[in-house]
């Protein structure tokens, strides 16, 4: 019964992770999967209209093909930012080593491999170069979270 009940979950896991990766491709976006091998990390970024563009990175090794991708998150669009703070937002501090994440974005390998624009667009027609993409920590039970990287209060900043 408990291998009956184990095939059912992953199962269930699988056809979550395809929707999910069907969703990013259709935003424009590449969809990686994998476990957080080391924690989130706060850096300074440059000031737009008075608010600094921060990052949070972490590595991240993919399920897809066992490269370790550093995950370069714009702070601006993380649940709970707020302006000018110097630390990793609320939302992105909880992200621990050996936690399960998926990613949509723009892969780019200048100074290794990564991954980046793990974001909203700001309802704009996404692309390859801007897709709307998100960062989400996946449940033990392999269902999704919700997107950490949806804050739009910022979008203006864009524009």
């Amino acid at each position: 019964m408990k291998k009956a009940l184990l095939g059912c979950a992953l199962l269930v896991a699988f056809a979550a992770h395809a929707d999910e990766a069907a969703m990013c491709s259709a935003s424009a976006g590449t969809y990686r999967t994998g476990v957080v091998v080391k924690g989130p990390k706060f850096s300074h970024g440059q000031f737009r209209k008075g608010v600094e563009l921060s990052h949070t990175h972490l590595k991240m090794k993919a399920d897809q093909d066992g490269k370790e991708y550093d995950v370069a998150i714009d702070n601006v669009f993380a649940s709970g930012f707020e302006p000018n703070q110097r630390t990793v937002p609320t939302s992105l501090s909880g992200i621990r080593v050996n936690d399960k994440v998926e990613v949509c974005g723009q892969l780019y390998t200048h100074g290794g491999v990564g991954i980046h624009w793990v974001h909203t667009n700001c309802g704009k027609k996404p692309n390859p170069s801007k897709p709307d993409g998100w960062l989400k920590v996946i449940a033990a039970d392999g269902a999704p979270g919700q997107n950490i990287e949806s804050n739009t209060q910022y979008c203006s900043l864009f524009n």
